[in-house]
């Protein structure tokens, strides 16, 4: 049922994704601002809200395993945040394309951007730290506190561009502001879902790499210790 699943999911968001690229690229003018460039916020923002969506469910993942010591939860946990990691990545690198373009410049240290990279970097941090514990449940509980604690960050770039007196290169919020064309709606929406489908295939074939690595090591352990 996974298995079909996976398929699935990784089909439709492959598909969804084609058509929203095709929309993107052949059928929407372009920005009268910016010029062409400006159709890479329809990868930009929704890996970002994505990013947000995984590492908010690891959050509760995390919390969840402190709680019970169930590693279905440890397995979601680290499946998401390498899945959020990621999409964090594909967002910094085509947020960097576009500050070139506009800006002249491929990094700008303003707030936005700084606490984007702090994000990236905590939970970069987290994928390091597992490798290095043996033993499973203490690899475990001391992930889910780093996921907890790095998690702390994603308000700060939330809000970055939102809090007065705070000067930064970084656009506003354009859906709260009201600035998006209507025409640019859907295929933002659209984006959106498509890395969501194809993000959450991820986390399905990662939480099934998780579980029978851990069932390997476990037998590994009981061979050693016979």
């Amino acid at each position: 049922m996974r298995e079909k699943a996976v398929y699935l999911l990784g089909l439709l968001g492959a598909l969804v994704m084609i058509f929203n690229l095709n929309t993107v690229f052949n059928k929407l003018p372009d920005e009268a601002m910016q010029g062409a460039v400006y159709r890479i916020i329809f990868i930009h923002v929704p890996a970002a809200i994505n990013a947000d969506i995984f590492y908010t469910v690891a959050l509760i993942t995390a919390i969840l395993f402190l709680a019970t010591k169930n590693f279905i939860w440890d397995s979601i946990t680290v499946s998401c945040i390498e899945v959020g990691t990621m999409l964090i990545l594909l967002n910094l690198v085509t947020g960097s394309i576009w500050g070139r373009n506009q800006w002249g410049i491929w990094w700008a240290w303003d707030l936005r951007m700084t606490s984007q990279l702090m994000c990236f970097l905590l939970y970069l941090g987290y994928l390091l730290i597992r490798p290095a514990i043996a033993e499973p449940t203490q690899r475990a509980s001391l992930s889910s506190i780093v996921a907890i604690f790095a998690y702390a960050d994603i308000p700060l770039v939330l809000m970055a561009i939102r809090l007065p007196n705070v000067r930064t290169q970084h656009p506003g919020p354009v859906l709260e502001t009201g600035q998006m064309a209507p025409m640019f709606k859907a295929p933002f929406g659209i984006g959106i879902l498509a890395l969501f489908l194809i993000g959450t295939a991820l986390v399905l074939v990662r939480m099934h790499q998780e579980t029978s690595q851990r069932e390997i090591d476990s037998l590994r352990r009981e061979l050693h210790a016979a």
